[in-house]
């Protein structure tokens, strides 16, 4: 017991558990405004541009992690579009904890926001036409009728996302290049701890990680329900 113990003391632990803390809380915000925003231009008439957001916020849901990172890291990287603009001006976002933040913003973020657009798109459209008769304004009419609503979707998804976040590891592969000590997540550790054969360490992280995926579960249960 205080060998797993001493594991979970460590100081590499540490750095590995504030970075994965610090990737969540960023994460989850970015996402509780991703999540209220969309929901605003999905109760908006559809257009071209809605049907093209929309595609391309699901794309990390059926492509593969690994090849979505492999994208953005072509457009974030040094030589690419965003990237180089980026260097130029001092500043970089591969291998650095803004590429964490990114990868799992980008993970969780198809999970919230299909569940704000099921939720609005399942809103009563006479509540919207009551409030347009009284003089309200599209966004008043968000605001006010339709974001109370869908609060527990927007909650359900914010559950999800951060749990799909909390387990990204293709994304982040590409765009925080795995540095130990620096943009190792915990899902990281997992995978490098088992590629270095410390199956003690790997099973120690997997532990926390559980008992994380219980605590979302809970509150799913607990807060998700209609």
């Amino acid at each position: 017991m205080k060998h797993y113990l001493d594991i979970v003391s460590s100081r590499g632990m540490a750095d590995i558990l504030i970075l994965t803390a610090e990737t969540s809380l960023v994460t989850l915000v970015l996402h509780c405004i991703s999540g209220v925003v969309s929901g605003y231009f999905f109760t908006r008439k559809r257009s071209v541009f809605t049907f093209l957001a929309d595609a391309l916020i699901t794309i990390p849901l059926v492509f593969p992690p690994i090849a979505t990172g492999f994208l953005l890291l072509l457009l974030l990287g040094r030589n690419g579009l965003i990237g180089k603009a980026l260097l130029s001006s001092g500043s970089g976002i591969i291998f650095s904890k803004t590429g964490v933040f990114i990868a799992s913003f980008i993970a969780g973020l198809p999970l919230v926001v299909k569940s704000v657009q099921a939720a609005v798109e399942g809103v009563d459209p006479s509540l919207c036409e009551a409030a347009w008769t009284l003089g309200k304004n599209s966004f008043q009419t968000y605001r006010f009728v339709v974001l109370p609503a869908i609060r527990n979707a927007l909650l359900c998804g914010l559950v999800l996302s951060l749990g799909r976040s909390l387990g990204e590891v293709g994304i982040t592969l590409m765009l925080g290049g795995n540095i130990i000590g620096k943009t190792e997540t915990v899902s990281l550790a997992v995978y490098n701890a088992v590629f270095e054969g410390n199956f003690e360490k790997a099973a120690v992280l997997s532990v926390l990680l559980g008992g994380v995926s219980i605590v979302l579960f809970y509150v799913l249960q607990k807060f998700g329900k209609p």
